[in-house]
């Protein structure tokens, strides 16, 4: 009989089954808990992680995934990568300073944040100036000796690979990346022999940036910066880890001395078991073989990914494959276990992190084995996912004839931009460089407590709906007393911008306790989009109404995108992502029309997720983008020429699709660029936009109020290069996570920046 194929784990998630990681985090920042209890704390829930992939049999158990913030901030800090403004002056970094850059303080903005390739998860971007790197500590060897000592776990300790690093940074010229790798060479072989030192076998080193594609310069810093660590470091295994796409060139990666190579074998296509085929495998290397969808949420097909083992193995003896998820364990939730609210049908085909642990066990198990050891663990899940699949709400036809019918649809608004715009000016006769905001005001606690007792059916709807009344009059006199131009609502009777249309929805379900992390202590518990999406009755006209009569000034009317939508939530997998993203602008399209046949006029249909869908490879954009685009033009080009389509993007580099934001048609976009610090000012510098534009002045995911100043000079840079007709004033994003005093100082100060760039006719 043959042995079980050995087992490794990438990543597992950081928030704790009851999100005990961002209670701590916030009962640190809010002043509640001591470093030391913070620490401690957070040391036990280390190790409740570690002891769950023990216990689920994993052979190679990842350290130093766990982070207190963010596992780039992490190696920045490592290095001793810290912006000027923060007067650091050498040695190991402190907690305080550490959350410092992550969410600025009273002295200093806090670091860019932007999205993690593809994914939902937020990273702190480093900025490289001409600080010399140092290791500052070792954090990786920390976490080995913490796993070692603790649960008697050799861990496989996790770093960011220099390549990756430099990638994602800023703060230098990309032809200067060669050089600045030359400078932080010397510090990761430094960490790496430590490591050596203390006995470590594999280290894995995650280099997601090789999937984007490389070019010849690409393979070339490559190879010196391996060639350079496996000379000054040879007693250690290296694992080049890649996911989320297809490693392309794979020969370029098969040519580097490191001992194994992480492959992705299910978001790339195919085509990584297409090289090997082609290339064969070298006989001085270990593959780690991602079979298990670490994005997703459903169950595997074990039949499947057998047969892709048994595929792989005609190429790799089982020797030298371990299997493991295709990335980190970070983007799934933690444990199907509490969903007891979920139907069996439904819930015996779904797999968050503890579940994809056990069919990893299994499928190296019965691969490994013979498979009859394992019949009935194979059965129970062949049988799980047959009943899943021919649930009769998977396959409505009615949803399908609609879908059809889009081809009769008309692709553009009934006026072209430049003459809707007349008449939307004479419609609305705002003021030059109005002022607005993106959307939601703050959810207080006494906002939860309230939705929370509505759930549980301690109030009924009505006292509910009177309580979010109230809250909705109060934000809309706040508005009007701070000399607001265009008001909302507030959003108080949303939980989340996604969550709360599909709980409105066909097709969707919720779980308990399926929380992931966006960024920092924000985590999200996204929505599963399980059936065909359909609309049900108008989900956001009650509360527009409402506000509206409560004010002369125009009140937006707040939507969530199709392509956000999408990109938000955990969504089936046997429909490709463009015709589930069809299916859910078709229902937004009937709410859209609801709204203004209600009297709601200017409409917003935030797409902030847009950018993050976008596949990691160059070729692949145009597809995507097309689909993207004519999604959010299904759903809002049915209106009339006077009302105004706004929408809003967030957190992410647009300057390669400044064309595809244009071509979505919205009369007004409002853009984040205060926490990138007006970078993206310089796409407009380079290319025309011709629609209304809103660059936000301030950044809300942190609690620093900036004064009118820095929002006056925010301003006057953006005019320098955008028509002042064309440009609204607004915050960068929402302001749900924000307090009243904050916001009501923040919101002040922006209005007056407004004011004094009318007055002083700077434009």
């Amino acid at each position: 009989m043959a042995n079980k194929i050995t087992t490794s784990s990438l990543g597992y998630p950081r928030i704790g089954r009851n999100r005990e990681w961002k209670k701590l985090l916030e009962a640190y920042w809010g002043g509640k808990i001591s470093e030391e209890v913070f620490r401690t704390e957070m040391a036990g829930l280390q190790l409740q992680h570690l002891k769950t992939q023990q216990e689920a049999g994993i052979t190679l158990i990842p350290v130093n995934d766990f982070t207190f913030y963010d596992h780039v901030l992490d190696t920045a800090a490592m290095f001793g990568i810290i912006p000027p403004r923060y007067g650091y002056d050498g040695g190991e970094v402190s907690l305080d300073l550490y959350f410092a850059m992550a969410r600025g303080n009273t002295g200093a903005t806090a670091c860019e944040m932007t999205k993690w390739f593809n994914t939902n998860y937020h990273y702190i971007v480093p900025e490289i100036g001409d600080q010399p790197p140092r290791l500052t500590a070792n954090k990786p060897l920390a976490a080995y000796r913490f796993a070692k000592e603790q649960a008697g776990i050799e861990g496989k300790p996790v770093i960011t690979g220099l390549y990756t690093f430099l990638k994602l940074s800023k703060g230098f010229p990309a032809a200067d990346i060669r050089l600045v790798a030359e400078r932080f060479l010397p510090v990761y072989v430094q960490l790496l022999q430590e490591l050596q030192q203390e006995g470590v076998a594999w280290v894995q080193i995650d280099e997601p940036a090789v999937v984007t594609g490389l070019t010849t310069e690409d393979i070339t810093l490559l190879e010196s910066i391996y060639s350079r660590i496996a000379a000054e470091v040879p007693g250690l295994k290296l694992l080049l880890q890649t996911y989320f796409e297809a490693a392309e060139p794979l020969e370029a990666l098969l040519n580097l001395p490191v001992q194994g190579i992480g492959l992705d074998f299910v978001h790339d296509g195919g085509a990584n078991l297409e090289s090997i085929r082609r290339l064969g495998w070298p006989e001085d290397k270990w593959l780690f073989a991602g079979i298990i969808d670490g994005r997703n949420i459903w169950r595997s097909d074990a039949d499947a990914k057998l047969e892709l083992v048994s595929q792989l193995s005609t190429h790799v003896p089982a020797s030298r494959l371990i299997l493991q998820p295709s990335c980190s364990l970070l983007h799934v939730p933690v444990s199907v276990q509490g969903e007891d609210r979920l139907k069996s049908t439904v819930k015996n085909a779904l797999a968050f992190a503890d579940e994809k642990l056990a069919e990893m066990s299994l499928i190296a198990a019965a691969a490994g084995d013979e498979q009859d050891s394992y019949a009935a663990a194979l059965a129970e899940s062949r049988e799980a996912l047959a009943i899943f699949r021919t649930l009769p709400e998977r396959g409505r036809q009615d949803v399908a004839e609609q879908v059809r019918a889009l081809q009769q649809l008309p692709d553009s608004r009934s006026l072209p931009y430049a003459e809707r715009l007349k008449v939307q000016r004479e419609k609305w006769q705002l003021p030059l460089l109005p002022t607005t905001t993106i959307g939601s005001f703050p959810q207080t606690a006494e906002v939860r407590q309230a939705r929370l007792k509505w759930r549980k059916g301690v109030w009924n709807q009505e006292r509910y709906d009177g309580f979010v009344r109230q809250q909705i009059a109060d934000a809309i006199a706040f508005q009007e007393e701070l000399g607001l131009d265009v008001l909302v609502h507030g959003e108080f009777e949303r939980t989340d911008m996604v969550e709360f249309f599909g709980e409105k929805l066909a097709g969707y379900l919720f779980t308990k306790g399926g929380w992931v992390q966006s960024y920092g202590s924000r985590c999200v518990k996204p929505p599963v989009i399980y059936a065909d999406v359909a609309f049900i009755e108008p989900m956001t006209v009650k509360e527009s109404v409402y506000a509206q009569s409560l004010t002369k000034l125009p009140v937006k009317g707040m939507l969530t995108g199709p392509v956000t939508i999408l990109n938000w939530s955990f969504v089936r997998d046997d429909l490709s992502r463009e015709a589930v993203a069809k299916q859910i602008a078709l229902a937004l399209r009937h709410e859209v029309q609801a709204l203004e046949q209600a009297g709601i006029e200017m409409i917003q249909v935030d797409e902030p997720a847009i950018r993050e869908g976008l596949p990691l490879k160059a070729e692949d954009h145009e597809q995507y983008l097309n689909w993207a685009v004519r999604s959010f033009r299904i759903a809002t080009n049915p209106v009339k020429a006077t009302t105004q389509i706004h929408t809003h993007m967030c957190y992410s580099d647009f300057n390669d699709m400044i064309g595809s934001i244009s071509a979505m048609d919205a009369d007004v976009i409002s853009i984040e660029t205060s926490r990138s610090h007006g970078e993206l000012i310089v796409s407009f510098e380079e290319q025309e936009y011709d629609k209304g534009i809103g660059l936000g002045v301030y950044d809300i995911h942190s609690p620093r109020v900036p004064n009118v100043k820095e929002m006056t000079v925010s301003i006057e840079r953006a005019l320098r290069v955008l028509d002042a007709e064309q440009f609204w004033i607004n915050p960068d994003c929402g302001l749900k996570t924000r307090g009243w005093e904050e916001t009501g100082a923040a919101l002040r100060n922006m209005v007056q920046a407004a004011e004094i760039i009318r007055k002083e006719a700077r434009l």
